[in-house]
């Protein structure tokens, strides 16, 4: 079984029995609060591994499952395993830090690791599509700007319900981590983008 598979497998467990689970919310969201009075970081690993309901887990795990083992087939199983563990830790830490003193702040969801994955595979082939509500074919160079613009825009005006701080700063790290552990990608990266192809 992949690595990718036993993400999502572990992440489904745990998000189904903490559905209507006040207490598990509690316990495992990303609560910087809690973490910065109590010293509770586990936070910034359990808090990817619950979910709000079905629709959230679902994207989460869909998305993972796609690009996940893309990047998994060009890491090695523990390098793997740390690059999404630590994108965990690394995407909320400025979350951290903006709401640290506000009591009632908390979230939950793997966006931010999920973002990771998805910034990397970007390295990989520029112009892959990516498909918007399943439907809509953007290229992937594209869709990271985007993406990117969307994210600032909304982390300042405070949007919806959703930590946009986590998929903007998983996304950059997904960008780094990649380039740190394989150099080589920048010159292919660059190579790529000179040759675009569309349609795949």
């Amino acid at each position: 079984m992949s690595i990718t598979l036993g993400i999502i497998i572990i992440t489904v467990i745990i998000s189904l029995s903490s559905f209507n689970r006040p207490k598990a919310f509690d316990d495992l969201s990303m609560w910087p609060h809690m973490i910065d009075t109590k010293k509770q970081y586990y936070r910034f690993i359990t808090s990817g591994f619950i979910h709000g309901d079905f629709l959230h887990l679902f994207f989460n795990m869909i998305t993972l499952y796609f690009f996940g083992r893309m990047i998994e087939a060009n890491l090695t199983p523990m390098m793997y395993i740390l690059f999404y563990v630590s994108a965990l830790i690394i995407s909320d830490i400025p979350t951290y830090f903006r709401h640290r003193r506000n009591f009632s702040y908390r979230s939950i969801g793997a966006s931010g690791a999920i973002s990771a994955l998805l910034f990397a595979s970007i390295l990989f082939d520029p112009w892959q599509n990516i498909y918007l509500y399943f439907s809509i074919p953007c290229p992937a160079i594209l869709y990271t700007v985007l993406y990117m613009a969307y994210c600032v825009y909304a982390s300042k005006r405070q949007l919806g319900n959703i930590n946009h701080d986590a998929h903007l700063w998983g996304g950059l790290y997904g960008w780094v981590f990649m380039i740190a552990w394989q150099p080589a990608i920048v010159p292919f990266f660059i190579d790529q983008l000179m040759h675009p192809h569309f349609g795949r």
